[in-house]
């Protein structure tokens, strides 16, 4: 099969704060996983793709959960069910959900200034992490997942690029 490919997005260009260097890679990852995502097929998006059972639609759902956790301060009690979407959602509400989840982080983030201060959200058994520790660990997630959908969205149908 011939591969697809996308005008691919070269890194972001940025502010010099740390915040906005860390903003915008994050901005940039998120917007690349939620690309793999559209357009992708039923039932090809949800179909487990390596033995771990991973699939296209389930690394977004995954990846909406921490959002919520990191950001909004939301609790996970089982974070491999975070890995499927539900049968009865839709690609384009899991996609709703994930971006409306990532503008309500975003919401939160635009009033931090200090990157050493912590994200301001509910307590959840201890002190919330810095916002320095916050979005690189967030690039680090989304960076890691987008990779993987990289190499789904390419099996499911030969779409290459960001």
């Amino acid at each position: 099969m011939p591969a697809a490919h996308r005008r691919d997005t070269p890194p972001p260009r940025t502010g010099s704060s740390e915040i906005e260097v860390l903003r915008g890679f994050l901005g940039y990852l998120r917007d690349s996983i939620a690309a793999k995502v559209e357009g992708t097929p039923e039932p090809q998006v949800r179909t487990y793709r390596t033995p771990s059972g991973t699939n296209l639609l389930g690394l977004l759902h995954h990846l909406t959960a921490v959002e919520r956790t990191t950001f909004l301060g939301e609790e996970v009690t089982d974070w491999q069910a975070t890995f499927d979407a539900s049968p009865a959602d839709s690609v384009a509400e899991v996609l709703a959900r994930y971006r409306e989840t990532v503008a309500r982080a975003d919401a939160v983030l635009d009033g931090c200034t200090d990157p050493g201060a912590p994200v301001p959200r509910p307590r959840r058994g201890g002190p919330a992490p810095s916002i320095r520790w916050a979005l690189t660990h967030m690039i680090e997630e989304t960076g890691r997942h987008a990779g993987h959908a990289d190499i789904l969205r390419e099996l499911i149908d030969g779409t290459t690029g960001r």
